[in-house]
């Protein structure tokens, strides 16, 4: 038998493990974490290629003591369900979460037996899911006792002025990890392990003795307070926290495209009442109801939640179709019918867009996921460095996710790259960020966002008018943990600027004190142009600002700045591992994206996408030679369209048509083309496999 199958078989056996004799005193099951693997495959290069086991069997003596228990264990990286059982009962279904967390759960006296005792933690999922589960204890006593043997009163005000504000408070232990609360959810707070929201920045936070370290802070645009807390049994201390804005976003309203609840998406955990919280908490001023195919109004809930001043609720759907992709639509009226997310095709799925909307945004939510089969910018389907679709479908959007924080991508950029390959095509559509938040903490809402120039001064009164014209015209920015404006000759995304000389592109880039920029790049029609690294990327505020110049373009070009740096690990505002991952390598990132900039460089008074001047000059041209020699005054960008028409013109000369080109043609055509052909040929693979 292979050496392979022989380790593969014992990987499937559980890991047993035994502890000493338990009394009716507290009882160390196991000291270390443990890791596990349900599946076959590695999910994650940060683990080891074999795991321990495919499950954790902990064998323990205990005399029963007629008394209720607490089981208290640590867990990181569960993507698939998990659960404990105590001698074949049900103790906990772990939470789907990845972060780092201590959870405690309740023994009933009734489930010990007197002598030998097994706790077995195994998956129930086929998935393959790498995981560390351990540190496990048997804690004599009930669990609301345990979780109630000290107190911390909180309290939370926004400088200057001292006024009490929503906030997201996370408790974790010395080392990062998040430690359940006593707490429970109310009108007050929404609570989950380790997170706390809380409506007015006041809180009672019970907890075991330990010592712990308390966050308070409000969403990107924000500092993050911390305080340490040293609890002895019986303890009550009180801690005051300030936090200040850190960024300045004035006539820019923070939005979220894609918010959800477990109440009514039927999966993920934030009750209707708990997601108004967390809205408040992230500092949130546009978030839109984009459950699957229904219609909710977050109107009357915010209202109830005593929230409402702090945003304007924008009601929408996400039609989650069958096997065509899911996209947002909103605003949509009151008592409007649903869209039938069966709908066949593309062509008719926009139709029912503009007859349940006048106007709508559109957007093609994470357009490189697969669901029911269909990848929308599938490479083997979608040429993105040209904006291409090989099956011809015409998009039914004006926006698209360029990330979506519920949902990264292992590649970055890739979704960035789709779109501004889009913009060269000819398809006029605005970037977004979101959330897709389904849960009250696992991801967090608005952790990526959409700036919408609008006047933002009462977030409780934004003119939604005003906000969906903006969107809809591209002025907008895109924030994951980084803000990236752009302006040039006074101004900005979204906007014309005439280019009767050369250009000066003026570029900031913002974060809060706890994020990092390390990278600003400025890409023109898609292609990098020019890029530095950020020497100080800690700074709050303004991280980094330059005035870069640009020659004087032939063609009309858009420009886009974008920043990047490392993900965030704190425990307060963690960046997660991507959703649908194409390699178990990852780097956690964080980006902020200007909306494009768009320079007539023609002089025409009108903007022109790349394809239009390549459609001229391969129409104009005699031959291939003529075609290499017209194309030399445009740039790259325009030489990859020139390449996708003449594939489509002559698909058998397509090959010998590329190398003439790339013989003749100067070095920014010559890689142009070759950048198509070489996207085309991975294509067709994928198409093949």
């Amino acid at each position: 038998m292979p050496l392979k199958t022989i380790w593969s078989g014992l990987f499937a056996l559980p890991l047993i493990l035994l502890s000493p004799s338990a009394s009716a005193a507290d009882v160390v099951l196991s000291d270390r974490l443990h890791h596990l693997r349900s599946g076959a495959d590695r999910e994650w290069a940060e683990f080891p290629e074999r795991a321990e086991a495919a499950a954790l069997v902990l064998a323990f003596d205990a005399k029963p003591g007629g008394v209720e228990r607490t089981l208290r264990l640590r867990h990181r990286d569960l993507k698939g369900p998990w659960r404990v059982l105590l001698n074949a009962h049900e103790v906990a279904r772990l939470p789907f979460d990845e972060s780092d967390i201590i959870t405690y759960w309740r023994i009933p006296a009734a489930w010990l037996r007197s002598g030998r005792n097994e706790l077995r933690i195994e998956s129930t999922g086929a998935a393959s899911d790498d995981v560390l589960i351990g540190e496990v204890r048997l804690i004599d006593g009930p669990r609301e006792e345990v979780l109630s043997e000290a107190y911390v009163d909180v309290s939370v005000t926004e400088e200057p002025g001292g006024r009490a504000t929503p906030t997201r408070i996370t408790v974790a232990d010395e080392n990062g990890t998040l430690v359940s609360t006593g707490n429970t959810s109310g009108r007050e707070h929404a609570v989950r392990p380790g997170v706390i929201y809380s409506r007015s920045g006041a809180v009672r936070i019970r907890l075991p003795a330990g010592r712990y370290v308390i966050h308070a802070g409000r969403g990107f645009e924000y500092s993050v307070a911390t305080t340490r807390v040293e609890l002895v049994p019986g303890s009550t201390i009180s801690r005051q926290l300030s936090i200040q804005r850190e960024v300045d976003t004035p006539g820019w309203a923070a939005m979220d495209t894609h918010v959800h609840t477990g109440t009514f998406a039927r999966h993920g955990d934030a009750g209707v009442g708990e997601r108004m919280q967390t809205i408040a908490g992230e500092g949130i001023e546009l978030p839109v109801s984009t459950e699957h195919n229904m219609l909710v109004d977050f109107d009357e809930h915010a209202r109830a939640a005593g929230v409402r001043g702090h945003f304007t609720p924008v009601m929408g759907s996400e039609v989650t179709t069958p096997d065509i992709g899911h996209f947002n639509v909103f605003p949509v009226p009151g008592g409007a019918i649903p869209i039938d997310q069966r709908t066949p095709d593309w062509t008719r799925l926009g139709e029912a867009f503009r007859r349940v909307s006048t106007d709508p945004a559109v957007v093609l939510n994470h357009g490189r996921d697969i669901h029911g089969g269909f990848r929308p910018l599938d490479p083997a389907r979608h040429i993105g460095v040209a904006g291409e679709d090989l099956e011809g479908w015409r998009l039914p959007a004006n926006a698209m996710e360029v990330v979506n924080s519920g949902a990264v991508m292992s590649d970055g950029l890739a979704l960035v790259r789709d779109w501004m390959g889009m913009l060269s095509r000819g398809v006029s559509l605005t970037p977004v960020g979101s959330s897709d938040a389904h849960d009250v903490s696992r991801y967090i809402v608005g952790q990526a966002r959409t700036y919408v120039w609008c006047d933002d001064s009462d977030p409780a009164r934004i003119d939604l008018a005003q906000a969906m014209n903006s969107l809809r015209s591209s002025r907008v920015m895109v924030s994951y943990g980084l803000l990236t404006e752009i302006q040039v000759a006074g101004r900005g995304p979204g906007e014309l600027v005439d280019a009767s000389d050369d250009l000066d592109v003026r570029i900031r880039v913002k974060g809060p004190g706890w994020t990092r920029a390390r990278r600003v790049a400025l890409y023109v029609n898609g292609i990098l142009a020019r890029e530095e690294e950020i020497e100080d990327g800690t700074r709050a505020g303004v991280k980094w600002e330059g005035t870069w110049r640009l020659p004087k373009p032939a063609h009309d070009v858009h420009l886009v700045a974008v920043a990047t740096g490392p993900g965030v690990t704190a425990p307060y505002w963690p960046t997660a591992k991507p959703y649908q991952p194409t390699s178990i390598e990852f780097a956690p990132y964080v980006l902020g994206l200007s909306g494009a900039v768009f320079v007539d460089g023609d002089g025409s008074r009108a903007f022109e996408p790349a394809v239009e001047y390549a459609r001229r000059e391969v129409s104009a041209a005699a031959d291939i030679r003529q075609l290499a020699a017209r194309l030399r005054s445009y740039d790259g960008a325009v030489a990859i369209q020139a390449a996708s028409l003449l594939r489509v013109r002559d698909p058998a000369a397509f090959d010998e048509n590329i190398r003439s080109i790339m013989q003749a043609a100067p070095a920014h055509v010559a890689n142009g083309v070759a950048a198509y052909q070489e996207a085309w040929n991975d294509s067709q693979a994928r198409r093949a496999r």
